[in-house]
């Protein structure tokens, strides 16, 4: 868990014997699956062949589009372990897009300052994975209407 927030716990019986039936949740388990698919083989990608700044910049797009607001508990040590890179490195990457006016980093916390900035100056693997998000997991108010 790295955000507050809400969820539900279930005992894994009555999740295997749902799927089992073969409906909506069998479904919506299997779209999420191929969401993290997609997520897992794009970040592959994106280690290999983009900047430190440019992953910075699509880890913290990724996670704002999985929360409310504009702010995220995330601390360097985190980022770095995600990256794969020294915390110095992240260190320097804040920094850079501190000065560029995109976010401002405090303690662990990001605030987003200038979202558009951020998607400029990230990598194309941040747009394939949050499309492939908004293709297999809408919105509830854009399932309703479907």
């Amino acid at each position: 868990m790295q955000s507050a927030g809400q969820a539900y716990r279930l005992k894994s019986q009555v999740v295997v014997d749902e799927f089992n039936r073969g409906g909506a949740v069998m479904r919506l388990l299997l779209r999420y699956t191929q969401a993290q698919v997609t997520q897992v083989s794009q970040t592959a990608v994106c280690n290999r062949h983009h900047s430190v700044d440019q992953q910075v910049c699509r880890l913290i797009l990724l996670s704002l589009d999985r929360v409310q607001g504009s702010c995220l508990q995330m601390t360097q040590e985190l980022l770095a372990g995600k990256v794969g890179v020294r915390r110095e490195s992240i260190t320097a990457s804040a920094l850079s897009l501190q000065r560029a006016g995109l976010i401002r980093y405090a303690r662990g916390r990001i605030e987003v300052l200038d979202r558009p900035g951020l998607e400029c100056r990230t990598c194309e693997c941040y747009g394939v994975v949050k499309l492939e998000y908004d293709r297999l997991l809408p919105p509830a108010a854009a399932r309703a209407t479907n």
